[in-house]
């Protein structure tokens, strides 16, 4: 990560090395648009060489600048010529090229620029997998059409060169002369084309700190309406705009109907729309950018199940886990047009849908998602328990489909506490307690916008009758915790995980248990010190560099701190969210996916996840959430209540224009 440029603008990113280029090989690097590689190469060469650069950096999310000179300095050689290269991404790619002449003769240079595209999937890019499918190239005057075919599905790169390149398959070619302390100058434009369409850049002017990207909001507006925060704890400060500012960058529409914009989950791998990840960012982020909230409803209702296929883990009401536009998915290979292999996601959708309502006040919008709600509802009901025991389990029908469909979706998330996997159909404990949740929240809702009181009562009879069931059998005495999941032998799955904390989040916990379950989660044996281990250090499956088996997620660790505010738990949460907070500060305050599980008397520093996303959103929605938690921010019946709970090493902390219906109050420390 450290010798990447990378810039990105929704689901339309780069990725090159420190000089800009981009060489063909197995790294996720290139122009990517619509999960789709677009440039696999891409090389700028003077004098037939690759440039040497001096510095190199990302000057807003969308946009780089790099500085070099020839290839050929060396300690007393300075070359008098002096390279830039200023990259701008907004769907299109825009590259200035700038040359400057920095002696008293004329100089004489070539110019080479190489480019290639493999068109690979993105799977097929993660999965070393090869290639299938056409290409070819048709060359004009002043641009090169790069265009790939696998039956009906069909894309292009467009390259469009200024004067004086001369345009040829895999390179366009110029030589100039430059005058004494001369300068010149040309525009590259790289278009991605996609279901007929082609796309340009539409940032304006191209110019920094100038970003006008293709949805509602621009991000002047969008960061004009998060909350104004002032303090003296300069992490906090550098982290809460970061968050933000990764927000913005990873916004798209991948419905031009939608009211805004909603995140892709996270660079490289995951730059679309993802039906958990967008729940849980914007439930994380209601309080700064509640509109993320009402986008990803939208969305996720537009594309709720309405049939049941196997292929694709689909059942009516059920909502999606991925959708994808490149080519295995539009050949039928994959089924990810959408995939619906999340068995979390439904009842995470009637959570965040109580949430926006109490936030937003906006009633209307809710009244016309009833609907939608009931589909849920029958999904939870049905189709989510097929063996109708009470408990959501999960278990794959699609050849291609996820072995593990809870948040940690890995295949050997779920394990024993001797380290040994379960089968399925697997109960994971977090999800009962969504569904507690989704039952309670839906009620509210039946009750106070939709008038539905019958529906409130029978939904809160289940509620309770799925606690009481819940507490028994999930419930592990000797080991004074709850079961990671349920096996499909009705085992209890034993090892000691942060799912349990998620639990006091839903508030399907007794208060007796969630004060047990708050100082076990705060030992040495599950807290690092920056956040909460996946799983206990005691036990045999614990790693902590397994993605979901000893790491430290942090929207798990946040969801976890706001689990025990909810208990009233207050220094602790408190503690936690500022630990997660403090985190931020080793990652260039752009917390990560996930990091390493090491204790921070070992170490001193967090330790970095080799594969880890970043951006990444649920990640960067994290320290809103600690935020929240911190300053004790709800809405109720559609007002603010601040209940303000710092712990040592806060400092002061205020927070205007909390965006609540129609009011914007402030927070602070008293």
């Amino acid at each position: 990560m450290a010798d990447e440029l990378t810039v990105l603008d929704g689901n339309t990113f780069f990725v090159s090395d420190r000089a800009g280029d981009v060489e063909p090989g197995d790294l996720p690097n290139g122009f990517f648009h619509a999960d789709m590689r677009h440039l696999s190469k891409w090389r700028l060469l003077v004098n037939g060489r690759p440039t040497h650069v001096l510095t190199s950096r990302s000057v807003d999310y969308y946009s780089a600048a790099i500085f070099a000179t020839l290839a050929s300095v060396n300690v007393g050689e300075n070359p008098s010529i002096s390279i830039r290269r200023d990259r701008f991404v907004a769907i299109g790619l825009h590259e200035d090229l700038t040359i400057h002449n920095h002696s008293d003769k004329p100089q004489t240079i070539t110019i080479d620029v190489e480019y290639g595209s493999d068109f690979a999937d993105l799977f097929e890019v993660k999965d070393h997998a090869p290639r299938r499918g056409h290409t070819r190239t048709e060359v004009a005057t002043d641009d090169v059409q790069l265009i790939f075919h696998r039956d009906d599905f069909r894309r292009q790169t467009i390259i469009t060169f200024g004067p004086p390149f001369t345009v040829g398959p895999e390179r366009a070619h110029a030589e100039l002369t430059l005058e004494p302390r001369g300068k010149w100058h040309t525009c590259i434009d790289v278009a991605p084309v996609g279901t007929g369409e082609m796309y340009r850049l539409r940032h304006g002017e191209r110019t920094f700190g100038n970003p006008r990207p293709d949805m509602p909001t621009s991000f002047e507006q969008w960061m004009a309406q998060a909350p104004v925060m002032s303090t003296d704890n300069d992490v906090l400060r550098h982290t809460y705009r970061q968050s933000l500012v990764d927000l913005a960058a990873l916004r798209f529409r991948p419905l031009k109907t939608l009211s805004y914009s909603l995140p892709a989950a996270g660079l490289p791998w995951f730059m679309a729309l993802f039906g958990r990840d967008s729940l849980i960012t914007a439930y994380e982020a209601l309080p700064f950018q509640p509109h993320l909230a009402r986008t990803t409803l939208e969305a996720l209702t537009h594309w709720q199940a309405n049939e049941d296929d196997a292929f694709r883990d689909a059942e009516p009401g059920k909502i999606l886990h991925e959708l994808r536009l490149g080519v295995l998915t539009m050949v039928g290979e994959r089924p990810h047009s959408p995939y619906y292999g999340t068995h979390d996601a439904t009842p995470l959708f009637l959570i965040l849908l109580d949430e926006y309502e109490r936030w937003a006040n906006d009633r209307d919008f809710i009244r016309s998602l009833k609907p939608a709600a009931m589909r849920a509802l029958k999904w939870i009901e049905r189709y989510g328990d097929p063996d109708g025991d009470g408990y959501l389990e999960y278990q794959t029908r699609s050849k291609e489909g996820l072995v593990n469909q809870c948040w940690k979706d890995s295949w050997n998330s779920i394990l024993f506490s001797d380290g040994s996997a379960a089968k399925g159909p697997i109960a994971t404990c977090e999800i009962q307690g969504y569904a507690y949740d989704a039952r309670m929240r839906t009620a509210r809702l039946a009750r106070e916008v939709w008038n539905d009181s019958a529906l409130a009562k029978r939904l809160e009879r289940d509620a309770a009758t799925l606690r009481e069931r819940f507490n028994r059998d999930f419930w592990i005495a000797g080991r004074g915790h709850y079961a990671l999941a349920l096996d499909g032998e009705k085992r209890p799955v034993d090892a000691m995980t942060s799912n349990v904390g998620h639990l006091l989040w839903s508030g399907i916990v007794p208060s007796d248990r969630a004060a047990q379950l708050t100082r076990r989660l705060m030992s040495a044996e599950m807290f690092t010190g920056w956040g909460i281990r996946t799983m206990s250090a005691k036990d045999a499956g614990y790693n902590p560099i397994e993605y979901h088996d000893g790491t430290v997620w942090p929207h798990d660790t946040a969801l976890v701190a706001e689990g025990m505010r909810r208990y009233g738990h207050r220094e602790e949460a408190s503690h936690l969210a500022l630990m997660l907070i403090q985190a931020a500060a080793a990652f260039e305050y752009r917390l990560p996916e996930v990091f390493a599980g090491f204790g921070r008397e070992e170490t001193g520093a967090p330790v970095e996840y080799p594969t880890a996303s970043r951006p990444q959103a649920w990640a960067a929605g994290a320290p809103l959430m600690a935020l929240r938690t911190a300053l004790g921010l709800d809405a109720i019946n559609g007002k603010l209540r601040v209940d303000p709970h710092l712990s040592e090493g806060w400092g002061e902390v205020r927070l205007e224009n909390i965006p609540i219906g129609a009011r914007e109050p402030a927070a602070s420390r008293p």
